[in-house]
């Protein structure tokens, strides 16, 4: 599976994972959100999204380790997060909006949710496959 993690680059940025190889990929209290990260497996690709005035997919990561509880909330769900290479160039909000095969994502109808499910497709036009 495919998924898109939004973060804050003045909070957390890609820069910052690249810098520290892995993190554990936490704070995520939107109950979607949370569903999506517990659905992930060891090796799912993902791409890293910067917003604020950003709005830009800028790198791929993957899945490090399980999902597994959230020790500091006992709702949460935390997954490891392995630092990839960055984009050639980012991926604009505006250029996904463009593209039809992003129609009906969740990327763009729930705009706050900070876990997103990508198709293969999706992710292949993001990473320019």
């Amino acid at each position: 599976m495919d998924w898109l993690l939004k973060t804050e680059p003045s909070t957390y940025s890609f820069e910052d994972l690249v810098r520290e190889k892995t993190t554990t990929w936490d704070g995520v209290t939107n109950a979607q959100a949370r569903l999506h990260l517990r659905s992930m497996k060891k090796g799912d690709r993902l791409v890293v999204y910067h917003t604020g005035d950003v709005k830009a997919a800028v790198g791929r990561a993957t899945v490090g380790a399980a999902p597994r509880p959230d020790p500091a909330d006992p709702k949460g769900t935390v997954v490891d997060v392995k630092a990839g290479k960055p984009l050639k160039r980012p991926v604009t909000l505006a250029e996904m909006k463009a593209a039809k095969l992003f129609a009906g994502s969740p990327l763009l109808t729930i705009g706050r949710l900070s876990v997103v499910p990508l198709t293969t497709e999706q992710y292949a036009f993001v990473v320019g496959e």
